[in-house]
């Protein structure tokens, strides 16, 4: 279970009366996620969800509140952070900061039970969020760039058993095929990072919230879309052509992407796929957390994508690949690039 902090009852009264909640029906610890410990906060007025940030810095913590701030008066949806009496939107615990939420109502989904609406309406709201993103004008450090991702592996490689000399292979020359091919002039702004199935609630076709900022930060757009396509159109051990079409379809309905994205599209799966694989590793073999409270996400799942990334193994790459390359509408293009030299 995904709570390594527990809550005193003093903390409880506390934030009742600090946030004038009225009486708290009831506490419950929420299992899932892997890096923060969640509660949901029943009271008479309202449903809450109370965060405990394990990993992140005072300062991190202060910079994913005040992006999702922004991101709410622009109606997008995404976590409401709360402001208590005194105006604070963190607090610390255990050393810890804690945070309370508007509690979101809606459904998270499995990925093979989302449909093509729900999966259009998921790249609609990519596309918001990373055009509202452009005016958001402070920086958030990206933790998870190639050059991290390159040295975390290095730190995690002496610690992986024999057994792993194949993986440790592919991984050294995939990191390897990116240091020479891997794109870095394109499109950045605010990027989501994380944008999993488990990270999107929806009621019927609607997403109500896109969730965990956590890894938010200014970044590729496109890197941001292929983790989105790595996370939710892969199924049954390959990649789903019609997921991806309603995928894309939703997102330029609102943002169209340039020739060079589409070109850095597939090195941009393979980097995505690398990023999890080694932060999966990372966790489960370096991250210092009780063996009974850990919840380790298996890397294979994107070591597998990335295999059929490299062709190293079948999963509907090549109808993939066909797509990008025929996916770039330089009439639209040139149309939206009109459009916003009269905006601006």
């Amino acid at each position: 279970m995904a709570v390594y902090t527990e809550l005193k009852k003093t903390l409880i009264d506390e934030l009742a009366d600090d946030y004038n909640l009225g009486r708290i029906t009831a506490v419950i610890p929420i299992p899932e996620g892997s890096v923060n410990s969640n509660y949901l906060i029943e009271t008479a007025k309202a449903r809450l969800l109370l965060r405990i940030d394990e990993a992140k810095s005072e300062g991190e913590v202060k910079r994913e509140i005040d992006l999702l701030a922004f991101l709410r008066k622009h109606s997008f949806p995404c976590p409401h952070p709360l402001q208590d009496r005194m105006g604070r939107v963190y607090r610390e615990y255990d050393g810890k900061c804690l945070s309370l939420f508007r509690y979101v109502e809606g459904r998270v989904l499995p990925v093979a039970r989302l449909r093509p609406g729900q999966l259009e309406n998921i790249g609609r709201a990519l596309g918001e969020l990373h055009v509202i993103g452009k005016g958001y004008k402070k920086g958030i450090d990206n933790r998870f760039s190639f050059e991290r991702i390159a040295d975390l592996y290095v730190a995690v490689r002496g610690r992986l058993p024999n057994y792993f000399r194949k993986v440790t292979r592919t991984l050294e020359d995939e990191i390897e095929y990116l240091t020479r091919y891997l794109e870095g002039k394109l499109p950045k702004g605010i990027i989501h990072g994380d944008l999993f199935a488990d990270n999107l609630l929806f009621r019927g076709e609607k997403l109500t919230a896109m969730l965990d900022f956590e890894a938010a930060c200014r970044g590729k757009f496109i890197f941001d879309i292929a983790t989105s396509v790595n996370a939710l159109c892969f199924v049954e051990g390959g990649y789903s052509l019609d997921r991806f079409r309603y995928l894309l379809r939703g997102y330029e309905s609102v943002r169209t992407l340039s020739l060079a994205e589409w070109d850095a599209f597939p090195n941009e799966l393979r980097y995505s796929s690398l990023r999890f694989t080694v932060t999966r590793l990372h966790d489960f073999f370096l991250r210092p957390i009780n063996g009974s409270q850990r919840v380790s996400k298996d890397f294979h799942e994107f070591f597998d994508r990335l295999r059929v990334l490299r062709r190293e193994r079948e999963g509907g790459m090549e109808a993939l690949l066909m797509a990008m390359a025929t996916g770039y509408d330089y009439r639209k293009y040139q149309k939206v690039k009109a459009r916003e030299r009269l905006k601006a």
